[in-house]
């Protein structure tokens, strides 16, 4: 097994990874302090409001995610990767200034527009990287998507927990981020450059690859697993923090502690299927991780306040559950993507990517949308059936999937 080889843009790109994770948790962290200092407190009704923010901040994305490869294609995917970082701080920033609910809006657009050019470009731009190899690195690289929650979510909750401002939370969050775009931006080392691949530049070129794929059955299959998977990932990583603290009362370094749980998970998730990944295994590492997370996902909504006399081993109950969610959801997003690429070679590879994580942004915003609305109608806890219910769909889009390859592989 060749050794795995990193250097200065793998750096800039786990950072970007850790960055982004750390801009998108700073709303559901801060997300109950939040809500009371600006007028949408979530257990007075306020949790659709709350879902609402990262539907609007989907939406950005997504608009992103529709123009960032004419963007790579003219600036380079180096330049647009820092270019997408002083976006996405910036927008963070702006939000810890916000006196009212109306102000995050724009923020959030600001935001989103920057995550949504680091979303799409983010995996390509490991697989230029690293063309011998993309599915152990990208899952690698994806992981420290999981670095960023655990920082932000350990670090917010405990100065949350010490009485600090959500506002220094997020505007420092944002300054962070902002950051990282030097690691891109810097002036590069002549002996080193990052290997840049062409990438179409010009929309009729774009056009004719894009109906390439739209017309490609099997991509609109992976776009639906692709919605359910990215949908149950998230909605677990967003809602758990106010699923503890409104669930069980914890307080927010406690709830914190749940999401870090998750984002442990997530890292020692990717970095295994990294490791062990190879192009014949992929969609067995998907069924499988998606299958042994349903059953978790049923005992995590089963679980009440009453269900241990014990406080500690609730709570230490609920962490090894949530860690174990977070291995069983790592794989859904970097996998899935890497496996699309390399089951559909004659359609262009970035665009894929694009066009994939289109449909994932969606997904994340819809089913968190969801459980927020289900939440205000039935409780957090009765909404976190969502979960198992998603995944279900996911593994029978997967096994579709496989006999529809199966049907339309050309014989030997």
């Amino acid at each position: 097994m060749e050794k795995l080889k990193f250097g200065r843009y793998d750096a800039a790109c786990f950072s970007s990874f850790t960055g982004y994770a750390m801009c998108s948790l700073s709303i559901p962290i801060t997300l109950v302090a939040m809500g009371k200092e600006l007028n949408f407190p979530l257990d007075r009704g306020g949790m659709a409001a709350g879902g609402v923010l990262h539907l609007i901040r989907s939406i950005s994305i997504v608009a992103a995610l529709m123009i960032c490869g004419l963007i790579a294609g003219r600036i380079g995917k180096r330049r647009s990767m820092g270019m997408c970082m002083l976006c996405m701080g910036t927008g963070i920033l702006l939000c810890s200034l916000a006196p009212s609910y109306a102000w995050l809006l724009p923020c959030l657009l600001l935001a989103g527009f920057g995550e949504g050019i680091c979303e799409g470009m983010a995996t390509p731009f490991v697989q230029d990287l690293h063309s011998d190899a993309p599915e152990r690195y990208v899952n690698i690289a994806h992981s420290f998507w999981s670095i960023g929650i655990g920082i932000c979510v350990l670090g917010a909750g405990g100065l949350l927990t010490l009485g600090v401002s959500w506002r220094v939370i997020m505007g420092g969050i944002g300054l962070l981020a902002a950051m990282t775009s030097v690691l891109f931006l810097w002036k590069e080392n002549p002996q080193k450059k990052y290997p840049e691949q062409p990438s179409a530049s010009d929309l009729p070129e774009i056009w004719h690859l894009t109906g390439n794929i739209f017309r490609t059955p099997r991509f609109w299959l992976h776009c639906l697993a692709m919605f359910m998977g990215a949908g149950a990932e998230f909605c677990l990583t967003f809602w758990a923090a106010a699923y503890l603290q409104l669930t069980f009362q914890a307080s927010a370094w406690i709830a914190g502690l749940g999401t870090a749980a998750i984002a442990l998970g997530m890292f020692v998730g990717r970095n295994i299927f990294g490791y062990i990944a190879r192009e014949d295994n992929l969609l067995r590492i998907l069924f499988c991780a998606a299958s042994a997370t349903i059953p978790l996902t049923l005992l995590l909504a089963f679980v009440t306040p009453e269900f241990l006399p014990s406080r500690t081993l609730l709570f230490l109950l609920l962490t090894v559950l949530l860690v174990l969610c977070g291995i069983g959801i790592a794989p859904y997003w970097p996998t899935l993507q890497v496996y699309s690429v390399r089951n559909m070679p004659e359609l262009d590879s970035t665009l894929m990517y694009i066009y994939l994580s289109a449909v994932g942004i969606p997904g994340c915003g819809f089913f968190t949308w969801l459980v927020g609305v289900l939440g205000n109608r039935f409780g957090l806890q009765g909404a976190f059936f969502l979960l198992p219910v998603t995944l279900a769909g996911y593994i029978l889009v997967l096994c579709f999937d496989r006999q529809f390859h199966k049907k339309n592989r050309p014989p030997v």
